[in-house]
């Protein structure tokens, strides 16, 4: 598989050093342990309370490409790739690309054996141009325009996933005579499950997928068993985001092993692939649950072989669409402080980012654990709300959040679990451009996405 090098800019990993103490209190260690326990595992405390990530000082880091940046640790990605390999053994297991995707992502992904999810013409482009195979890649989307399915033909993804009926027969007109597509429907289980109700995708009451309580999904399977140029190879479905439990999983193999076996009943066809998404939940925050993978792939696998068992079927090959557990907890956010503001009870930390690269906490509330990065304080905690700079007052990145009494302008704040949707999402809002997107292993640093400068946003600017 070819791929284009990036250059790399080699630093001296700096070596663990002893926390400096000053004559206020200082964190046990355990609980050190704790709050450093949601940080990629390279993370190693510094001097001056520094942290180094991939081998590689946060100060220096922000330092050489300014703030905001985002830094993503390499082999926290890749180790995780290679856990859901490990935990889903005979299982297609395909990255989600809308939690980030950059050129190199999809190579790292490619090189450690995954495949890839993607929901648009631009996703899949940039994939396959980095030489990514597109054999190995499905298609979503719950309304794909005619350059997203022109494009999937074009390509030849592996796998184009049916999101409503009337997308069966555009798909079927554009396949070329004599050839093929194969395609998956998808199936709406009747499901909650979900950090937040926007983010809940396998109930009635939202926009993606076929139902199964109003029998949408048997008549969508219908009508693509009676096109010749699609192949049905499989049922996907999709419960949700930020799904830290197992038992919803369970249900949705019981309920799509059950539909299987309806199929094959009715039309005699044994479907042979069962796609049940991602939507697996990570703790951004010390304390929070997050859903054990090897306990789900076990008691996965126990529930579609006993179900198919009962059913009288083959078990199906099974899929798996992880993003956010892959790369959000690979990814670091570094920001400066611009102003300390303490209104009446409230501290309001402000730091030079905000909303247009991290609208998680204004959409769906997200919680974050910022921490003071490079100089240590002797100050005791105080509880703040770290805020953004935009003209909003809904950009907030972090409500009420320990940081040092003394936090003050100039300060660098790291925030980690910042690897999943928080660039894929960002916005050109107020013109601040987006942040670059840095890259550490082994000590050394290279730019993955260069920052967004003034002239990037101006050149787009072409009417007067």
């Amino acid at each position: 598989m070819s791929h284009t090098t990036l250059p790399r800019t080699t630093r001296t990993p700096a070596p663990p050093a002893p926390r400096t103490t000053g004559p206020g209190p200082s964190p046990s260690p355990d609980a050190e342990a704790d709050a450093l326990g949601i940080w990629p595992a390279s993370t190693r405390p510094l001097a001056d309370d520094d942290l180094a990530l991939g081998g590689v000082p946060l100060t220096e880091l922000a330092e050489q490409f300014g703030t905001p940046a985002y830094v993503l640790d390499e082999d926290e990605v890749r180790r995780r790739c290679r856990a859901y390999l490990h935990a889903f053994p005979d299982t297609d297991v395909y990255y989600a690309a809308k939690a980030f995707l950059c050129r190199a992502m999809a190579h790292w992904v490619a090189e450690e054996g995954l495949g890839l999810d993607v929901c648009s013409a631009g996703e899949l482009e940039l994939a396959v141009a980095t030489g990514f195979p597109p054999e190995r890649i499905v298609l979503h989307g719950n309304a794909k325009s005619p350059a997203d399915l022109q494009a999937a033909l074009r390509l030849g993804v592996g796998r184009i996933v049916i999101d409503s009926t009337s997308e069966i027969a555009r798909l079927a007109a554009a396949v070329p005579v004599g050839s093929r597509q194969k395609v998956l429907i998808r199936v709406v289980p009747g499901i909650a499950a979900g950090g937040h109700a926007k983010i809940r995708t396998g109930t009635d009451d939202q926009k993606f997928g076929l139902s199964l309580a109003d029998g949408s999904a048997q008549h969508a399977i219908t009508r693509v068993l009676g096109q010749p140029r699609l192949e049905l190879v499989g049922l996907h479905c999709h419960l949700g985001s930020q799904i830290t439990a197992v038992k919803p999983y369970l249900s949705a193999v019981r309920r799509l092993v059950g539909l299987l076996a309806r199929v094959h009943e009715q039309h005699g066809v044994i479907l042979p692939e069962l796609d049940l998404g991602g939507g697996h939940g990570v703790a951004y925050r010390p304390g929070e649950p997050a859903l054990d993978v090897a306990c789900l792939a076990a008691k996965v696998r126990a529930e579609l072989t006993g179900g198919c068992a009962a059913a009288g079927l083959p078990v199906p090959r099974l899929a798996v669409e992880p993003g956010r557990a892959i790369v959000g907890p690979a990814g670091v956010v570094l920001y400066r402080v611009l102003s300390v503001k303490r209104t009446g009870a409230h501290t309001f930390v402000a730091v030079d980012g905000g909303m247009s690269d991290n609208p998680r906490p204004a959409l769906y509330g997200v919680r974050y654990a910022p921490r003071l990065v490079g100089r240590h304080s002797a100050a005791a905690a105080e509880p703040v709300t770290v805020v953004g700079r935009h003209c909003e007052a809904g950009d907030v990145l972090a409500s009420d959040v320990q940081l040092p009494g003394d936090v003050r302008p100039g300060d660098l704040l790291g925030v980690p679990v910042a690897g999943a949707y928080h660039l894929s999402m960002a916005s050109g809002y107020n013109l601040v451009g987006r942040p670059p997107v840095v890259a550490v292993a082994s000590g050394r640093s290279r730019l993955l996405v260069r920052r967004e400068s003034l002239a990037d946003i101006q050149g787009r600017d072409v009417g007067l």
